[in-house]
């Protein structure tokens, strides 16, 4: 079983993939969606690395520091022992100020005896599309682009900077440090700063993790995919971004490749849904900002997803220099599902709309935007559920009428339902209460097929779609309902396959998907839990965590016979559904209302 192993290091600015043999293989500067400066993931020999290179005989294991977002590499071998701790600063200055640089640290620890080691420095900037120099001064070495010598990046470290790039060997006799910085410091960096920024970071993450919700069962694993999901939330806007890569395959050799560093309102919403479960609204506060953000006009219609900073076009093409990932082609920036239709993408947001007006609510002012917000939402989904269109898998051929889409501006509209009449603003309840109506009604005739006993996946065909098991999450339709049983059996009995589930295994205009689609096995489990079969969905659940990477972390997909990880990494959309089907498994550990940590 080969996996995708890397642990990802980040400061909700950015992030870096750090693999298993601490090699920085992946890492974007100064932000998530910057182009690469290490990319040795999408191109072993062009996409540029850093790395330590040590003797065969030395043993490496790698670890988080607990309730971190800190990743600790640990070299051993006969003659000595030591440790590099990958962090990038984050840490709180004023009650709502970070210091989040972009930049990164790599403290060398000196654990036992005299290790050696040589520096592997070779960074390749945006996206290794040209040469890069090097100008070593006497406090930092600037790695500039020929092409663009305003492209800059900066090394500081306590190793000679000719020992570095001679890769000569370092005879590690006290602790060391290799700092990555976008910008040119303006403070003296020795190991005295180093600790500081480590101690500082460590503490914000211990912190944020004690205020978390800890759980009776499967506590480790939801409090690292809580971890996973606040690595990938941007700081300055409150957007989620999918996942920290691009162009990582869902079948090797495919074309199936994408970019996946922008924010889907889809997977955003769940992500912060299931951040509030588990005791974090200060994401959600900052997401329901973006949401505002993003609308210039009450006439504005949503995207179903947009650029971190709230940007519209996401313009997608291909970087032909590189190999891809195990030389799987092509290799993707932007993303040209930005102008599909996806009406399901409503339901999930006016979702988190509704839990902002039941827990959080703001001052009047927020609250009047936030209705403006609803009433947008709901005209583009009274005009629109009647219409065709892309479904949740984002299908790029011909639009239909995908019965998870019908069901998802149900749920659009009954939450917004529920939030006019907490605003005792009984005309639009009745209103929308109606049209809502009128959407089950039409999924329970045209969605139903009874030649198979199910909901199809479209009004138009009797294929089966795992994104049927969410009717019952959202509450159209009980656990306890036959036509909900008989849907779950027929999905199981038709898109299970060795243990992992197909989203779906008809043709699509890539021909016909051979990776299993991470999350939906975890809908599978909660399908099966939910309709009375919860010792095998136990079984199920645990065999799935057993496919997480060293680290407990999930790509978007698996291979089927393989077990190995594909797709984009890490996915925000597997980890936000690892932890709301842990939670089935558990009970809430509850302190007394008068303990605060």
């Amino acid at each position: 079983m080969e996996h995708l192993n890397y642990g990802a290091v980040g400061n909700c600015r950015t992030a870096a993939l750090i693999s298993d043999k601490g090699s920085i293989d992946w890492f974007c500067f100064p932000d998530f969606d910057s182009p690469s400066v290490f990319g040795k993931l999408l191109d072993e020999k062009k996409g540029g690395n850093m790395s330590f290179i040590v003797g065969n005989d030395y043993r490496i294991s790698q670890r988080y520091l607990e309730h971190t977002n800190i990743l600790s590499t640990l070299f051993e071998a006969t003659e000595g022992a030591f440790e590099v701790i990958d962090f990038m600063p984050r840490y709180k200055l004023l009650d709502y100020d970070y210091y989040l640089p972009p930049e990164l640290y790599r403290l060398i620890r000196l654990k036992r005896g005299t290790p050696r080691f040589r520096v592997n420095y070779n960074p390749a900037l945006n996206y290794a599309r040209g040469e890069v120099g090097h100008k070593t001064g006497p406090e930092y070495v600037k790695t500039y682009a020929k092409a663009n010598e305003r492209d800059t990046i900066y090394l500081y470290s306590g190793i000679p900077y000719d020992v570095i790039f001679n890769q000569q060997e370092v005879l590690l006799q006290r602790d060391e440090f290799l700092l990555v910085s976008y910008n040119q410091k303006l403070i003296p960096i020795d190991m005295n700063r180093v600790n500081l920024e480590f101690q500082r970071t460590r503490l914000y993450w211990m912190n944020w993790t004690n205020r978390s919700k800890k759980y009776t069962a499967f506590n480790e694993q939801i409090e690292r995919s809580m971890l996973v999901l606040k690595l990938m939330s941007y700081q300055r806007s409150g957007a989620v971004l999918a996942a920290l890569t691009t162009s990582l395959p869902e079948s090797i050799g495919e074309v199936r490749n994408w970019d996946y560093r922008f924010c889907w309102l889809r997977d955003a919403s769940m992500s912060i849904e299931t951040l509030v479960k588990v005791g974090h609204r200060g994401a959600a506060e900052r997401f329901i900002a973006f949401i505002t953000g993003i609308l210039y006009s009450k006439y504005d219609r949503f995207q179903i997803m947009y650029g971190i900073r709230g940007e519209r076009v996401l313009t997608e093409y291909d970087l032909p220099h590189l190999a891809g990932y195990k030389n799987s082609k092509p290799v993707r920036v932007g993303n040209d599902a930005y102008h599909q239709m996806q009406n399901d993408s409503f339901g999930y947001l006016m979702d988190v709309i509704y839990q902002y007006y039941l827990y959080f609510p703001g001052t009047l002012d927020e609250i009047e935007d936030m209705f403006e917000v609803v009433k947008n939402i709901v005209r583009t989904v009274m005009e629109d559920w009647r219409k065709p269109d892309k479904g949740i898998w984002e299908i790029r051929g011909d639009e239909k009428h995908f019965v998870l889409s019908k069901v998802m501006c149900w749920v659009a509209l009954d939450r917004a339902e529920k939030i006019a009449v907490m605003l005792q603003k009984g005309g639009y309840a009745d209103k929308w209460r109606c049209e809502a109506e009128l959407i089950k009604t039409d999924v329970f005739m045209q969605g139903w097929k009874e030649e198979i006993q199910s909901f199809s996946q479209t009004y138009c065909n009797t294929e089966l779609d795992s994104s049927l098991l969410l009717m019952e999450v959202y509450g159209f339709i009980d656990a306890t309902d036959l036509r909900y049983k008989q849907t779950v059996d027929a999905i199981y009995r038709k898109l299970m396959y060795k243990g992992l589930m197909f989203r779906y295994n008809n043709v699509d205009d890539f021909g016909i998907p051979s990776s299993a689609f991470t999350i939906c096995t975890f809908w599978m489990v909660r399908a099966l839990y939910v309709t009375g079969r919860q010792a095998e969905a136990l079984t199920l659940f645990e065999t799935l965590l057993s496919y997480s990477n060293h680290l407990g972390l999930f790509s978007e997909d698996l291979d089927f016979d393989t077990k190995s990880q594909l797709g984009n990494f890490p996915q925000a959309y597997s980890h936000l559904a690892l932890i709301n089907t842990a939670m089935l498994f558990g009970e809430e550990k509850r302190l007394s209302k008068f303990i605060r940590p």
